[in-house]
């Protein structure tokens, strides 16, 4: 409901506002100001305009994280959301920064571990998730989905991770593995963790 009565506040107040400059009182006689002009009027109108749908686009966007939020774990200043829908990695991150985040990235072993102990709880029985690391554009060089390089790694020793091959480019968070990394093949359908940045 309280999604509902903002939307339909602006509209009645633009609506006011526009039928105020368009349509003189008839009670008064309409005086022209002499510095003021109808251009000006106008102008001053679109600008208001202007910060009002500002000011509801950073609204919806902080709704939006708020039920992100909800639905998922804050930590270490971001939201994390597990999404059950298995999709190739690619097709993975677009769905994360449609909904304005990326792929989940760990930075150090505390965020993984939080990540870990997340993905077991939201879907448990679940054995691999995608991550924000790949190493598609270089052979060996992981970045993040930013193309950022990364200097936290949690490979798994014990099966000799990475492997190093250019077909497995993609990275898994394995909750088999007690949250260590292998490389996969990017194509793969997979769940994954999306994260979203707190403001």
């Amino acid at each position: 409901m309280a999604r509902l009565v903002l939307p339909i506040f602006l509209v009645i107040s633009l609506t006011l506002l526009h039928q105020g400059y368009s349509h003189p009182s008839r009670t008064r006689k309409a005086v022209p100001s002499p510095q003021r002009d109808a251009a000006t009027d106008e102008d001053d109108v679109k600008l208001q305009l202007e910060k009002l749908w500002q000011e509801v686009n950073s609204l919806k966007e902080i709704s939006a994280l708020q039920t992100v939020c909800l639905r998922g774990i804050k930590a270490h200043r971001k939201c994390y959301l597990t999404i059950e829908e298995p999709k190739h990695y690619h097709e993975a991150n677009e769905h994360c920064i449609a909904w304005g985040g990326t792929l989940a990235t760990p930075r150090d072993l505390n965020e993984n571990n939080d990540l870990r102990d997340y993905a077991k709880r939201s879907a448990p029985g679940t054995k691999e998730f995608w991550i924000g690391v790949t190493d598609i554009v270089k052979e060996g060089q992981y970045v993040d989905v930013n193309s950022m390089p990364i200097s936290y790694f949690n490979w798994d020793k014990t099966k000799k991770q990475p492997t190093g091959t250019k077909r497995e480019s993609c990275v898994v968070l394995s909750l088999a593995a007690q949250g260590k990394w292998h490389d996969e093949v990017c194509l793969g359908k997979k769940k994954y963790i999306c994260e979203y940045p707190i403001p």
